[in-house]
């Protein structure tokens, strides 16, 4: 017998994900540095929970150390599980369209802003979501 715990009794970890999102629907994606799983994919930018974090507190940090930029509003958008071959997570995505400052490269990593997403490879976790997005920029505003 392994003392190994599967994967469904492994509890994930806390993701809090950013999508910033200007005014005509272009996204920042960045590619992850050297040295971390999945070097070189591109995701959207964001990092883990620390315990007894709030998701949207973690969310702000993380744009804060990776991009240099401040949150000042954002709307919960979706969740998803994902489990990579070193990790099982719970992504929590943000979409915010208020953030103060310009994104920078605080980690040496590459950004892009995309419309239509031209960056590849996308990180598993993170290409049905460009489908997703597409929609949501695709639909009216009903306000």
């Amino acid at each position: 017998m392994s003392d190994t715990p599967s994967s469904s009794t492994v509890r994930p970890i806390d993701v809090a994900v950013g999508i910033l999102m200007k005014t005509n629907g272009d996204v920042l994606l960045g590619q992850r540095p050297d040295g971390k799983p999945y070097a070189g994919y591109w995701e959207f930018p964001g990092g883990k929970v620390e315990k007894g974090e709030a998701i949207i507190d973690a969310l702000k940090r993380e744009m804060l150390e990776e991009l240099g930029v401040e949150i000042l509003s954002a709307e919960p958008w979706c969740g998803v599980e994902h489990v990579y071959p070193h990790a099982h997570v719970r992504l929590h995505f943000y979409i915010s369209r208020e953030w103060r400052g310009e994104p920078q490269s605080l980690e040496n990593q590459a950004f892009a802003w995309q419309g239509s997403v031209g960056v590849e490879p996308l990180l598993p976790a993170t290409i049905p979501l460009i489908e997703w997005l597409d929609r949501l920029r695709d639909r009216p505003n009903v306000d």
